[in-house]
This record gives structure tokens, sequence and C-alpha cells, in this order.
């Protein structure tokens, strides 16, 4: 189990992480979202004991990660695949991680078969390695020791579709004989298959957390007119909190209500739907609408 507690992590006067609480059952995998430089990544090096916080805690098992003995052993880390040394080569990597662990020789051969690395490729340098590659070394040395907990950052980040369907089945399975998975991705689709519960953070804060079945359902309502101005007007005057989104808005009532409010004002609807149908991706936009840097351009024209 992992579990984190009021955690803050202040940088010279920036807080990356603000007040943040959250638990990782066994048998379960997390789903871990939020925009760039959300604190994502400082909430996992602090639960993997690379960076310490302000304040607050996070435990793996009841400990910090620095009270574990042999932690390799407990929990599997994969922040950064590009981290590994250019010069050694894939199959030296896993054999230094096996002898500090005290594992045996073998089980570099057996992680080499489970993430499909050939004998070939195993002996290459790492330098030589595509993105993908080291994604898969990565895994392995996650796995090495047996770890009952997985801590992952974009494990699935430069994966082909096949890789990443494997990828999908592996966290599956671990998750599914009992192991705990904190997994953060910017692939929602792939969070939305996998994941059971889902922690989306915006600008240091938990703006979402739960089962993600439960957050997926009754996420209001996208509705679009021909006049968008005559349907703002309309929401407006039914007392209806409309939020712009893509050419619609998106209202926190049933689609009924809304449906209502721009019939009774005599405007056209041409598109009205639940919001939950556009699932994890359209939840996450709304969630973290405030914390993005990108917007539509607009081409030519006054």
């Amino acid at each position: 189990m992992i579990r984190v507690d009021s955690l803050t992590k202040d940088y010279r006067g920036v807080r990356a992480v603000d007040n943040i609480s959250f638990t990782c059952e066994p048998g379960t995998v997390t789903g871990f979202l939020g925009p760039n430089g959300a604190g994502k990544s400082t909430t996992l090096r602090i639960i993997t004991g690379l960076t310490i916080p302000t304040a607050g805690s996070a435990t793996i098992g009841g400990v910090s990660f620095h009270d574990i003995p042999n932690p390799g052993t407990q929990v599997g880390v994969l922040l950064d695949a590009s981290a590994q040394h250019a010069g050694r080569r894939g199959q030296e990597v896993l054999a230094l991680g096996a002898a500090t662990m005290g594992l045996p020789a073998s089980r570099v051969e057996d992680m080499l078969n489970l993430v499909s690395l050939t004998g070939n490729e195993a002996k290459r340098r790492i330098r030589h390695y595509s993105l993908g590659m080291r994604q898969r070394l990565g895994i392995a040395h996650a796995l090495l020791g047996e770890p009952t907990v997985l801590v992952l950052d974009e494990p699935a980040n430069g994966l082909d579709p096949a890789g990443i369907h494997w990828m999908r089945k592996l966290l599956r399975t671990f998750a599914d004989r009992g192991g705990t998975v904190l997994l953060s991705s910017h692939l929602l689709h792939e969070i939305q298959i996998i994941a059971d519960d889902i922690i989306v953070i915006g600008k240091g804060k938990i703006v979402a957390q739960g089962p993600k079945e439960e957050l997926l359902k009754g996420t209001g309502t996208f509705l679009r007119a021909s006049d968008g101005a005559a349907l703002a007007s309309a929401l407006q005057a039914a007392g209806i909190d409309a939020t712009p989104q893509a050419d619609g808005f998106h209202v926190d009532v049933p689609p009924e209500q809304a449906a209502k409010a721009a019939a009774d004002a005599g405007v056209v609807v041409i598109e009205i739907r639940e919001s939950s149908q556009g699932g994890l991706e359209e939840m996450f936009l709304q969630l973290t609408s405030d914390t993005q840097r990108d917007a539509l351009p607009r081409y030519g024209g006054n």
C-alpha cells in the first residue's frame, strides 16, 4: 500500500505540491494524472525517497522508502528510462541490479525474457537503444526484485502500439496478483482502460480522485448551438453556470435541464450529450482547464 498524507513541497518559494493526500491499495492500478508542471513527478520522487518533502509524509507499507530494507525487493521504480548509464549494456544493468539486491543471476535472463529483449539486444550498449527498448529495460529492472509495489512515470512513452498493449497486460496481471501500481501517464486512453482508481492533480492540488467508474459517471452535460452567444445567455438566464469548452459549453446539470433552458429561450441546440461520453480525456480537460498552457490558435480572418 502507498499512503500519501498532507504532502507539501516548496522550491524556493514556489509550491510544487500543496497538501495532497491519497492511498493506493493492493490489487489496484492507480492512474496519476495532471498537466505538465502539476506536481506529479515531484510527488513520485518524494514517494521513492529522491526528494524530501517540506511537510507531510509518503509511506509504502507503513514506512518511508528510506526505511525499507533492500527496497528493490519491495518497490519497483521507473521514473526516467533515459537516466540509465548509456555506456553499459542492458544485460549488465540488470546483472548489477541483481547483485546489489542479492538476487540469483538467473533473474537477469528471466527479466529479459519477460520484457522481450533478445540476447543480441541485451548485449548492446544502452546508447544504441531506442526509447522503447530503454522503457522495456527499465520495467525489467523495476520487476527484478519481485516487488509488491510499482511506481512508474510514463512507462509507455516510446512504445509502439504492440508494446503499449504488452505493458497494459503486464501491469494488469501484476495488480490482479495483489500488487500495488501507481502509474503516471499522459496516455489517457490507456489509463482509462487499465486504471481502477484515478487521481487528477493540477497546480499541485488534487482536483479529483476516486474509483474510475465513479469519476466518469455523471460528469455533467456538453451542449452546442449554432448561436453560441444566445445559448450562453439562455443558460445564464436559467441560473445555469456554463463553462466554454471546444465550440460549446459544459454545464453541471442533466441534459434535460440544459435542453429546457435553451428551448425556453428559443435557442436551437445542435448537439447535446452527457459529458461522460467523452470519457477520461474530457473529464481531465474539464478539471484542469485553468492549468492548461495550450489553446487552439485562430487562423486568418479578423
